[in-house]
């Protein structure tokens, strides 16, 4: 069997694992959908690699506001890999405490929000610190993670905590432990890893779910369409209308954070 094949048959596999939850994204995507009608967001966060599934989520083709991608740059900038910015400094940043608070501190939380964190896993300082704090402040918190992987991972808080202990739900990428999947001849460390497969796949069918809910429930999203779909002038109109209902809700997170201002009781009046 060649490497491509095999890569290609475990990818099979990782679908199965998640065909295998779909109450799981079910109630997720209830949770998100109950936020986004309520006005409010559901925050994703990804540090490293798990960065690819934020941007996954929103903003792109077949996507839709609700969702408030948090990307921290210092921890994600990844193609210098060497030098100012570099990939040393990103992953030891992941693991500094007290980061994922001054992340937060630019938020105006509410109960009512929800979150998505993600992280393969699930033992950085940095997104387990991010699911304690929303856990804090009453939010829900949906962990996308990959099982096998976080369960052999030791975790780098002191106390040994991972993310899935700050979860409310747990979904799982379905990728084997070390991610990567593929053994190549005469080379002794596997290549091509899997949790992008299964993390992608997690965040489309979370993505679809949710806009079922706030179809039925009368509230249709403004879906980011290609204009080849719909037509040019249709495309413009959802491209504007989605980032201005993302502008509308982002809005109510910074109306009112932090120390209250002149501004800010104006605001709330």
């Amino acid at each position: 069997m060649s490497v491509i094949q095999d890569f290609i048959n475990k990818s099979r596999g990782i679908l199965d694992t998640i065909e295998a939850q779909q109450p799981q994204i079910q109630q997720a995507a209830k949770w998100f959908a109950d936020s986004i009608l309520a006005g409010r967001m559901v925050h994703v966060f990804g540090s490293g690699h798990s960065r690819i599934m934020v941007e996954e989520m929103w903003p792109r083709y077949g996507s839709f506001a609700g969702f408030n991608p948090i990307v921290e740059l210092s921890l994600t900038f990844h193609n210098l890999v060497v030098g100012a910015n570099g990939q040393r400094q990103a992953m030891f940043l992941e693991n500094v405490p007290g980061f994922a608070e001054r992340i937060l501190r630019n938020f105006d939380l509410s109960k009512i929000d929800t979150a998505l964190v993600i992280s393969s896993s699930g033992t950085n300082i940095v997104p387990v610190e991010m699911a304690e704090i929303f856990q804090q402040r009453g939010i829900k918190v949906v962990a996308l993670v990959t099982t096998q992987h976080s369960a052999a991972s030791v975790s780098k808080r002191a106390d040994g905590k991972k993310l899935t202990d700050f979860a409310d739900l747990i979904l799982d990428t379905g990728a084997p432990v070390g991610d990567a999947m593929v053994y190549v001849p005469n080379l002794d460390t596997p290549v091509a890893p899997g949790s992008t497969v299964g993390g992608a796949t997690l965040i489309n069918c979370l993505k679809a779910e949710t806009a079922r809910l706030l179809t039925e429930a009368g509230q249709p999203p403004k879906v980011l369409s290609a204009a080849v779909v719909v037509g040019a002038q249709r495309a413009v109109e959802l491209f504007e209308g989605a980032y201005d209902e993302h502008a509308h809700r982002i809005a109510k997170m910074y109306a009112n954070v932090g120390i209250p201002s002149y501004v800010s009781k104006n605001q709330s009046e």
